[in-house]
């Protein structure tokens, strides 16, 4: 082992480590890892810079262009909200064709923006079938990512993967190729999650109260301004009450009149009674020092906070939100937005104290007041979605039309070889673009920054494995324990090795950051064996999809943890048995259908 291959090793541990904990964004460290090569020399600048001409990182941002074109039409949500309005009270049969449309549409589009769309109407399914969300909604993501692995463009690590295999001199992988393993993986995945889900996950989440689900009963209450009270004649602005207090006040309820707008500077006047949000020391002490009282000590519900002017809502912050890292007194949510945000909830928990002040992060879910004007507002927002009540109707804009015919053009030239699938994105998107059926600040906001820059680090991270010779040693390792089968078996296990490993790695990594890696491995293992490194890189494709484990292992994962009120055991038990099976199915599948 040489001084270079130790080093990288040792940088790759730290990469995981952060990876897995969190501690900062991943394109972050990924540049930082970069930034390391740089430094040391290991990677020269011409090397380092290459990612971002990569043709991987190219095709997937043009697809994110193409698959947001797609899905602001409502296509999709229309057909499958009719669908599963057909079939009546059979429950399962309902949720069974929405998971199916997830999959189907998660074969050619962008699966976040699919979840991202199909989320408020796995959430409406549920409230009309009965069923509680937290047995739809991991459903939904498991469907959106095995979808993926159908077609090329299905997920980006296929794309990646696609780049290796070019890089190394063979054919390309068609459009279709990874089809030939993808549907028997769709179909046993969609099977599972809609025969297993009514018995393997929680009914945590439910519609009936969503002050209820997050846990605000203790928080909400009506104040009473007294006679004697300093509030008389004051603004709550005056006063301070949010800054001092950090107390908000919902609304003003005087004689028999609910005032909602501009609360901050209408003056209180005696027998004023105000709907309040926040903890109960900070209510007290309110009570105390401005003389005002608790009215019976009443816990507000659903039914006293949403009225014909106002109701409550749930909205997820995205991917590509404009609210990540901001807090809601930088953003003066209440002004921009016209609502109130009573709670935000993220990774299974919910922050009631200080949320002003907390930086928000994507798939976290707002609880809002709004009035109800301001909710499709809300709902046309680039910036969350609107998850508690779907909207089925076709959003016709300029050239509507075009953008429904212009995808499947692109498949059917693809697929047929007459143009490749960079030239045929980018010039869709420029067709789009000069058709205005999509402006240009559309597809700058559509596009997935980090994971195109993760992507574009990583890349050379990918060569200086190849170079200091870390992927042949790695897979010397591998190869070493192969060793004890029969030369005839040796690429079998090999292959099955790899496959176990890279899935166990993607559930702590990103799918992407996991193919970037392990792919040189796989080339060295085809190398060493003697045998064709086609069956290994579809290993390593299919492998880091295979994210069902845990809510950090896949963007789609993370964004259905909050409004399925889930927690991390949830995953694993529900996730783990898939893993395994698509283990033991690619392990079975792939050499038979690529073979050596």
């Amino acid at each position: 082992m040489t001084l270079e291959v130790l080093f990288m090793l040792g940088l790759l541990v730290v990469t995981l480590t952060v990876f897995a904990l969190e501690l900062f964004p991943m394109e972050v460290t990924a540049f930082g890892i970069l930034a390391i090569l740089l430094v040391t020399g290991i990677v020269d600048v011409e090397h380092a810079v290459v990612g971002l001409s990569n043709p991987a990182v190219v095709t997937i941002g043009m697809l994110f262009v193409l698959s947001h074109a797609l899905t602001k039409t409502g296509l999709l949500e229309v057909a499958a909200g009719r669908l599963s309005r057909m079939v009546g009270p059979r429950k399962w049969l309902g949720v069974g064709i929405m998971l199916v449309t997830v999959s189907l549409s998660s074969a050619f589009l962008n699966n976040t923006a699919v979840v991202a769309m199909f989320i408020p109407l796995a959430i409406d399914v549920s409230s009309r079938l009965r069923i509680s969300p937290s047995k739809v909604l991991l459903p939904l993501s498991y469907a959106a990512i095995v979808g993926g692995t159908l077609t090329l463009i299905g997920t980006s690590t296929n794309l990646i993967v696609n780049s290796f295999v070019t890089g190394a001199g063979m054919p390309a992988l068609g459009m279709f190729e990874f089809t030939r393993m993808g549907w028997i993986y769709a179909l046993v995945g969609v099977a599972y999650v809609t025969i297993f889900a009514r018995r393997l996950l929680p009914s945590r989440a439910g519609l009936d109260s969503l002050t209820r689900k997050y846990h605000m009963g203790t928080y909400l209450t009506e104040l009473r301004v007294q006679k004697n009270s300093s509030l008389v004649g004051k603004t709550c602005k005056e006063v301070g009450i949010n800054q001092n207090y950090d107390i908000t006040v919902l609304a003003i309820l005087r004689d028999n009149k609910r005032i909602v707008e501009n609360i901050r500077n209408i003056p209180l006047l005696p027998g004023d009674t105000m709907m309040v949000r926040g903890v109960v020391d900070n209510i007290m002490r309110l009570r105390n020092e401005q003389g005002v009282s608790l009215l019976s000590d009443i816990k507000l519900g659903d039914e006293a906070l949403a009225t014909n002017e106002q109701v409550l809502a749930e909205g997820l912050i995205n991917q590509t939100s404009r609210l990540i890292n901001k807090t809601l007194r930088d953003l003066d949510f209440r002004r921009h937005y016209g609502a109130f945000v009573l709670a935000v909830r993220r990774h299974g928990s919910t922050l009631r104290k200080k949320i002003a002040h907390t930086p928000l992060q994507a798939s976290d879910t707002l609880l809002m007041l709004a009035p109800k004007e301001r909710l499709n507002e809300l709902r046309r927002s680039e910036d969350m979605i609107i998850i508690s009540e779907a909207e089925y109707k076709l959003h016709r804009g300029r050239y509507w039309w075009a953008v429904m015919a212009i995808l499947p053009l692109l498949m059917i030239l693809v697929s047929t070889g007459v143009i490749d699938i960079l030239r045929g994105s980018l010039l869709a998107v420029v067709m789009l673009l000069l058709m205005r059926a999509v402006d240009v600040r559309e597809a700058y906001r559509s596009v997935e920054w980090s994971v195109l820059l993760l992507i574009a680090a990583f890349v050379p991270v990918g060569y200086a494995m190849v170079t200091t010779g870390t992927a042949r040693f790695i897979a010397s390792g591998i190869l070493a324990f192969t060793s004890y089968w029969p030369a005839d078996l040796a690429p079998l296990v090999t292959l099955s090795l790899l496959y176990l490993a890279t899935s166990l790695l993607t559930e702590v990594v990103s799918n992407n950051a996991t193919a970037l890696i392990v792919a040189p491995v796989a080339l060295s293992l085809a190398a060493a064996l003697g045998v064709d490194a086609r069956p290994f890189l579809i290993a390593v494709a299919f492998a880091s999809s295979a994210a069902f484990m845990t809510p950090m292992s896949y963007q789609t994962n993370m964004m259905v943890y909050g409004p399925g009120s889930y927690r991390f055991r949830d995953y694993f038990r529900f996730g783990v048995i898939l893993n395994m099976g698509f283990w033991l199915l690619g392990s079975y599948l792939i050499p038979r259908l690529w073979p050596f």
